[in-house]
């Protein structure tokens, strides 16, 4: 039986994830921390639109219409009519690159602790899942290093050194040693 066809909507929002996996793969050469700051406002950027419409269309919370679909087109240096065509893997094939590490973001499962709860954790996957397949043994590396420093307790610090207790003669003379510098109070005059 033949598969139902995919609507535009989805095929562009497809192909924008694909656009953006294409933007982190040239600008993303040494991943750390610092590079990948900012990275989807930098992508909407070159888009020439807003960060938080960006976030929206991910978040399919808004759908790339057809004059934008032409203007990704034209800012990413694609031919006309690409955003609308299906270009690799479809649902029936595994994703891979950024598609995957952002599917989430398509089909969400709500219950699961391990699904991303926000644009922040699926950006977060996303770098990860990134650098993972274009180093994966550093990255296995690198992250199980930064895992195990996270997840390891710190030993307890060792308490502090009781005081011994002052016998009672040495409590006698620190009292008398303190009284003998007192002065004794004048007494009111009459």
């Amino acid at each position: 039986m033949p598969s139902a066809p995919r609507d535009v909507a989805q095929i562009r929002l497809d192909n924008a994830m694909r656009l953006f996996e294409e933007f982190v793969s040239a600008t993303v050469k040494h991943p750390d921390a610092a590079t990948l700051r900012g990275l989807e406002r930098r992508f909407a950027e070159k888009l020439q639109i807003q960060p938080s419409y960006w976030s929206q269309i991910k978040g399919r919370a808004r759908q790339i219409g057809e004059r934008l679909a032409r203007q990704f087109e034209q800012l990413c240096h694609k031919p006309p009519g690409w955003m609308d065509l299906e270009h690799g893997p479809t649902a029936k094939a595994p994703a891979t690159g950024m598609a995957a590490a952002l599917a989430p973001i398509a089909a969400p499962v709500a219950d699961s602790p391990s699904t991303p709860q926000d644009d922040d954790e699926r950006f977060i996957i996303g770098l990860v899942l990134t650098y993972y397949r274009r180093h994966p043994q550093r990255a296995r590396t690198r992250l199980l290093d930064l895992l195990g420093e996270v997840l390891t307790p710190e030993p307890a610090p060792p308490p502090p050194p009781k005081a011994a207790a002052p016998s009672p003669q040495a409590e006698l003379d620190e009292w008398r040693k303190l009284q003998s510098g007192v002065a004794p109070l004048k007494s009111k005059k009459r």
